[in-house]
């Protein structure tokens, strides 16, 4: 199995270019708001840690900005009940895809966090700003403050370009991405056939 990590900034369209490879994709945040929404467990330790936010489950997404923009260590915290149980949740989804050819890890902590192995390929998602804002302001929670707190709690672009195998350039039309990660896809397969 070829583990693909698809890393990149906050708004670089890294889940669309995931979903490009047509191979199953583990989409981390996808999974964290399904835990805020299906996960009691989750719902009393937020609650008992931030009693003044938390108040009625399922978890409230403007809860957690209100907890995160008055406080940036709650980042810390809530990432600290969360993050455990999106780990528990990715070692069953590899479990379940042990048989497919290629899997995606859209994980935007997939470095801070240490997801990655050794021989995982990392493809580092390039974005322009105008196209990253224009994204971002899409988004429904969208709210700067947390966008700031979010960014810095990433590691360095920089440093993620240089742990990245492959760099993409997500600024043309969808059909032109398209071809390009069906390239991209066919060079790493065979790249790994022929070692």
């Amino acid at each position: 199995m070829i583990r693909i990590g698809v890393i990149g900034g906050i708004g670089s369209g890294k889940s669309f270019i995931a979903k490009l490879f047509k191979y199953p994709v583990f989409n981390a945040d996808k999974e964290v708001n399904l835990i805020y929404r299906n996960n009691k467990e989750c719902f009393k330790k937020l609650k008992k840690r931030l009693p003044n936010y938390i108040k009625s489950y399922p978890v409230k997404k403007d809860e957690l900005i209100r907890a995160i923009s008055s406080n940036n260590k709650n980042l810390k915290l809530i990432s600290s009940i969360v993050h455990p149980i999106v780990r528990r949740k990715m070692k069953k989804f590899l479990k379940e895809k042990i048989k497919s050819k290629i899997v995606i890890l859209d994980i935007p902590l997939l470095i801070e966090n240490k997801l990655y192995r050794k021989g995982d390929i990392l493809v580092f998602v390039n974005s322009n700003k105008s196209k990253i804002i224009s994204r971002l302001k899409k988004r429904k929670n969208f709210n700067k403050k947390i966008f700031k707190s979010l960014k810095n709690n990433q590691v360095t672009l920089l440093r993620k370009k240089k742990l990245a195998n492959y760099l993409i350039d997500n600024n043309y039309s969808p059909n032109i991405m398209r071809k390009k990660i069906k390239i991209l896809k066919n060079k790493i397969l065979n790249e790994r056939n022929s070692t």
